[in-house]
């Protein structure tokens, strides 16, 4: 199932993705994790573990804090 706070922390990875105008799997491959887990990742159905965080904020030239302020936000505008 999708939780509020997963849909967040996707929302915020695939809008750091466009941002920097990178394909999934050009995202995927940057960060050593297959294509099929980072769209689920964006779709918020997979729960992504604090490696592979580091490793996305890496490839996306960020910090993990960052993605998950960013999602953080997202998600309390969501509640609003």
């Amino acid at each position: 199932p999708r939780s509020p706070e997963h849909a967040a922390l996707g929302d915020a990875i695939k809008a750091r993705r466009k941002e920097l105008g990178l394909s999934q799997e050009a995202l995927a491959e940057a960060a050593g994790i297959h294509v099929t887990h980072l769209g689920g990742l964006e779709r918020g159905v997979r729960n992504p573990s604090y490696a592979t965080l580091v490793r996305l904020a890496q490839a996306l030239r960020t910090e993990p804090g960052i993605l998950l302020t960013s999602a953080d936000h997202a998600r309390a505008r969501a509640t609003d």
